[in-house]
């Protein structure tokens, strides 16, 4: 399945010649993340106090292929690549339109409310897809 983020451009995401710069794309990406999860019915502010888990980016691997300029209307696709017992990876592209700017592998991982790496718990893995 795959989930749809929309977003503007705003100035403050641009530098001074009306280009996103390119750390907001971390930013866009992640926020897509989030919704993707509240989605699948995942509360994370639950997940962390009952559960004492939460998730974190382990791995990165981005491709820039296109600007995104100020006042763009963007979207995120996310959609799950593969999900073992203890990460899971996801595809995120971003799109003006039907064009691609940029392109994303990212992979994450449950820890515990110290740090520690943990197992997805069973519950996560069913839902996730």
């Amino acid at each position: 399945m795959m989930h749809e983020f929309a977003l503007r451009v705003y100035y403050e995401d641009t530098d001074l010649a009306g280009i996103v710069y390119y750390a907001n794309y971390l930013r866009f990406i992640e926020r897509a993340r989030t919704e993707w999860v509240r989605v699948q019915g995942i509360d994370q502010t639950r997940l962390k106090k009952e559960e004492g888990l939460v998730f974190a980016v382990r791995h990165l691997e981005a491709d820039y292929l296109a600007p995104a300029r100020f006042d763009d209307d963007l979207t995120v696709r996310t959609r799950v690549k593969q999900m073992t017992g203890a990460r899971i990876v996801l595809n995120q592209d971003v799109m003006r339109g039907t064009d691609l700017l940029f392109s994303s592998q990212v992979t994450l991982v449950a820890l515990t409310v110290d740090g520690q790496p943990t197992r997805l718990p069973a519950n996560i893995r069913r839902i996730v897809h």
